[in-house]
């Protein structure tokens, strides 16, 4: 069952308020979304920005002893006037609970690099973000923000695991998953369930600017593995993930 796109697009945000309470997810491909980025501003450094995914390091954490992941990662905060401000590098934590492969353990990574956490980007990106989740949960006066940078690699023989964990929660309020760039890999379809494990629909991000928005306490997602095309040439997978946890209890919407 594949989901419709939530939204036309000049419909704008209204009608992603829409499908995330209504749904609890929503697919827009990149003729709806980027419109809405642009809207937040110029996405000057886009070339450079998709370039910083050449130098993601290497995951040391997969339980499955896997070498399919590079990833960088960056921890973000709003202040009560919605300023967003990047915080000292710290390790990223997720209890078992939430990810029972990897989880339970202070895992470091590199640091997103100054230039791409800096630029023009990443900034219209999170300030999409704040002021979308924001108006969802209008009571919460700040967020704890999560960037991930992922290359999923796939090789003859050696698929990679976009969700290695299964289909799951992150444990946070909202997420974004927004496409970069695919390069000869086939599959990486996203899924999305209830927490029973009924399907509510899937979708696959093709082209640069698609993009899952996710309202995480409502809906499980996952991704099925991404194979190489054609085995003798480089094959990869990269992905935005950026989540958004309230800094205080959760409250209803509106």
């Amino acid at each position: 069952m594949t989901f419709p796109l939530a939204a036309t697009a000049g419909s704008g945000v209204d009608a992603l308020h829409a499908a995330l309470d209504r749904a609890g997810f929503c697919f827009l491909d990149a003729v709806q979304m980027r419109p809405l980025l642009q809207a937040q501003g110029a996405l000057s450094d886009w070339g450079a920005f998709a370039d910083s995914w050449n130098t993601l390091a290497m995951d040391n954490h997969m339980a499955d002893r896997g070498r399919y992941r590079r990833r960088r990662h960056a921890v973000f905060v709003t202040a009560r006037d919605g300023d967003i401000r990047r915080l000292e590098h710290q390790p990223h934590y997720q209890s078992l609970e939430y990810n029972a492969l990897n989880g339970g353990i202070a895992r470091w990574f590199e640091p997103v690099s100054a230039a791409a956490g800096e630029g023009a980007s990443l900034r219209v990106i999170l300030t999409f973000c704040r002021d979308l989740f924001g108006a969802l949960a209008p009571s919460v006066s700040g967020w704890r923000i999560e960037v991930h940078q992922f290359r999923i690699e796939a090789r003859a023989g050696e698929p990679g695991l976009p969700t290695p964990e299964g289909v799951h929660r992150d444990g946070v309020d909202y997420v974004l998953v927004l496409m970069i760039g695919r390069h000869n890999i086939a599959s990486g379809t996203t899924t999305i369930h209830l927490p029973d494990g009924t399907s509510l629909g899937q979708f696959t991000l093709r082209q640069p600017f698609d993009a899952a928005l996710v309202d995480d306490a409502r809906v499980c997602h996952g991704v099925t593995p991404v194979e190489p095309i054609d085995p003798a040439r480089p094959a990869y997978r990269d992905v935005l993930v950026v989540t958004f946890k309230a800094q205080a209890p959760r409250v209803a919407r509106r």
